[in-house]
Order: C-alpha cells, then sequence, then structure tokens
C-alpha cells in the first residue's frame, strides 16, 4: 500500500510509514502492512537487515484515533496485534530512524529495535494513561527493564512528551544525530548489519533478546486484556471525545 513503502536493497529492506499528511498516524491496514512486511522479511534470505522510519519530517504520531475508535482492537488477530507479535518475534536486526513526532507505538515499536538514531528535534510521547488506556507492545515489560523503573513510571504515568536527550538517557535511543545526518546514519548502520556474518548476527541477536520474549509476549497479551477493558471505560471515553472537542478532558468525577 503506498501508505506503506517497502523496498529491499543490498540486503536492507526499508519500511517507510509514508502518510505525511496526517502525521504517519497508523492505520489498521498500515499495521497489517508493516506486519507482512516484518515475517516476510525474517523468512527472505535476501534481507539481512530492516530499517524503518517515517516519511519528511515525523516517525509517526501513533494510532489514527478515527481509524482506531471506528475498528478497535477487540482481538489478538486484528492487524495491530499482528504487528506487535511480530517485533519480538524478529530473529533479523532492526533499525530505526527517528524525527519529528514518535508518539505512542512511536516509541514503545523502538523498544523492540536493535539501532535507534534520533535527530535532536525527536519528539518521543507514551501518552496512553492520559487517554484512559494502559501501555501496549509489551512496553509496560520492556520500558522498566531497560530504562529501570523510576524513569519507566515517569514516562508512563506522567504521560508527558520528552525529548531525545530523556530517550537517550532511558536507554532506548543509541545516538542522536543531526537532522540532515539521520537518514545516512541510519541506513548505514542497517548496511553494516546486512554485511556481518547473518547467521552470527541473528545468533547474537537471540542470545541478547531471546529471554526477553516470553516476559514480552506474556505482558502483552496482559497488556491487551486491560486495553481493550479500559477502551470501553468512561475514562477512555471522556479523554477521546474531549480529543475530538479540542478540548482539555475532565477526570474530575471518575
Amino acid at each position: 500500500m503506498s501508505e506503506i513503502r517497502t523496498e529491499t536493497k543490498d540486503r536492507v529492506l526499508r519500511i517507510e510509514i509514508a502518510r505525511p499528511e496526517k502525521k504517519n498516524a497508523l492505520t489498521q491496514a498500515m499495521y497489517g502492512a508493516m506486519a507482512d512486511a516484518l515475517v516476510a522479511a525474517d523468512k527472505d534470505s535476501a534481507v539481512r537487515a530492516i530499517l524503518i522510519h517515517g516519511a519528511r519530517d515525523c516517525f509517526t504520531a501513533g494510532n489514527d484515533l478515527k481509524d482506531f475508535l471506528e475498528r478497535p482492537p477487540h482481538s489478538g488477530e486484528t492487524p495491530v496485534f499482528r504487528f506487535l507479535s511480530a517485533l519480538p518475534s524478529l530473529a533479523k536486526p532492526l533499525v530505526a530512524a527517528v524525527n519529528g513526532a514518535a508518539v505512542g507505538i512511536g516509541t514503545t515499536m523502538l523498544l523492540h529495535c536493535d539501532l535507534v538514531y534520533a535527530a535532536p528535534g525527536a519528539k518521543f510521547q507514551l501518552p496512553f494513561a492520559s487517554l484512559g488506556l494502559v501501555p501496549e507492545a509489551g512496553s509496560s515489560f520492556l520500558l522498566p527493564y531497560i530504562a529501570g523503573y523510576q524513569r519507566a513510571a515517569e514516562l508512563l504515568l506522567l504521560a508527558r512528551p520528552f525529548d531525545a536527550e530523556k530517550a537517550a538517557a532511558a536507554g532506548f535511543v543509541t545516538e542522536i544525530v543531526p537532522q540532515a545526518e539521520l537518514f545516512e546514519r541510519a541506513g548505514n548502520a542497517a548496511l553494516a548489519l546486512a554485511a556481518l556474518p547473518p547467521a552470527a548476527v541473528r545468533a547474537t541477536k537471540a542470545l541478547m533478546r531471546g529471554r526477553l520474549r516470553a516476559p514480552t509476549l506474556e505482558a502483552m497479551d496482559a497488556e491487551g486484556k486491560v486495553f481493550r477493558e479500559q477502551l470501553a471505560s468512561p475514562e477512555a471515553k471522556e479523554a477521546m471525545t474531549a480529543f475530538f472537542e479540542k478540548r482539555k478532558p475532565d477526570f474530575s468525577r471518575f
């Protein structure tokens, strides 16, 4: 699909989130296309590394709320959950280049990446609690594991935007790179990975990540159940209504 562009060159699969007019907000169809691309790449011997980035000056603003509310994820078989479950199962290295907004899944997917390069102006946010929801993509497990509990609590509970320096301090941004060099630096890292002995790279990643897979999938399952419950809650309905009405939500009555 045109909103998810893929290209394989020099043994690197490049996935571009290409919906800049909507700040690269993700629909169910886009999740499905990315899930298919990741699963296919992991099986394709011609692909040795994967690079994901956004179009223009944005990584992704997260879920397209209109599409999300019209097609809520009521089961684990939806495209969004197929994408989420593909991330911890990926055997090949995953590199991300992040500029502009990286909201919700735009941040949580980075916890599954092996290398993350961010521009100085990148803005991250885990807004789930402020929307009456809970974290996803296994981030309730992975973020405390990577960043430590106190840093994770600040980012997940307060749900405020934060910059690339804080993301690097939290441990999930590899390097902050000048905007003009971002895609080249991330692309060169993916090419470097693709040039290495492929079995050794996969085995090294498996040794580092393998023990995390089961608790990550367990966290995703627990998050999904609570997420679906919270999605139907009065808190979430107030948060979503306030968003579309462009006003501050009122949680004082809850």
